[in-house]
């Protein structure tokens, strides 16, 4: 099979795929230009609630396919960058569900998500250092404000790979689950997100990664439409909330 990216919706959970195991996953130029509009896609299906990026097998991704660096490299991180900054501007909550090696524009991809959860053994590096790749600003800054400079630099200066323990020590990764129970919690978390707010969750993504200014924008939808009455009803009534507002297309 073609190196490709594979994706499905269950249950307002969107799942996409890194598919290209004869090199551990590693994105070809093709899968990189495949991205952004899937994410459009997804992004606009009102069934989707939730955004989960994995891997095939038993890796997330290895990073770029070298291959694809022969030609012109400048390009090629173009491509990265554009697939980087669609994911994070992705409306909705974004998981990176990790196994194996998470390295290069796999890390690049995974830190571009709002979560990341991993397997125990996974390994996480920034490799541009190896190759003698100037890594692009937006990333550098994304990877600052997930670890810190001092563990940005770290990875950076040196490439090096870094496991679990120590990936969760910094922050790149928000929780570690032991072998064959990343899938279960993965589908336990998503369904919990598919029941909040989108309301809260969209203006919360926004907050987070730095829009102060939309503070009016979102105070005024949330006066505009029925979550927080149908929440504060749901509590009064002990039961669960049936969240209506839905990110605009």
């Amino acid at each position: 099979m073609e190196p490709e990216l594979l994706h499905g919706v269950t249950d307002g959970v969107a799942t996409v795929v890194l598919h290209h195991p004869a090199k551990r996953n590693a994105m070809t130029a093709a899968m990189w230009a495949a991205l952004p509009p899937l994410l459009d896609t997804l992004a606009a299906d009102p069934q989707v609630r939730v955004l989960v990026l994995t891997g095939a097998g038993g890796t997330f991704c290895a990073g770029a396919d070298i291959s694809t660096l022969r030609g012109s490299p400048e390009e090629a991180q173009t491509l990265a960058v554009r697939a980087e900054e669609a994911l994070a501007a992705f409306p909705k909550p974004t998981l990176a569900a990790v196994k194996g090696h998470c390295v290069g524009g796999g890390a690049q991809l995974a830190g571009a998500c709002d979560l990341r959860f991993a397997e125990e053994g996974a390994l996480f590096g920034v490799t541009p250092a190896k190759l003698g790749i100037v890594y692009p600003a937006s990333a550098t800054r994304r990877l600052v404000s997930l670890v810190g400079p001092g563990a940005a630099k770290y990875l950076l200066f040196s490439g090096e790979l870094i496991d679990t323990e120590r990936a969760l020590r910094t922050g790149f990764v928000d929780e570690v689950l032991p072998v064959d129970a990343l899938d279960k919690r993965v589908a336990e978390f998503t369904r919990v997100l598919v029941s909040r707010s989108q309301l809260t969750q969209a203006a919360a993504k926004e907050f987070a990664d730095g829009r102060t200014d939309r503070d009016a924008h979102w105070t005024a939808q949330a006066r505009a439409g029925d979550d927080t009455a149908e929440g504060v009803a749901a509590f009064l009534e002990r039961r669960e909330p049936r969240f209506t507002w839905t990110v605009p297309r």
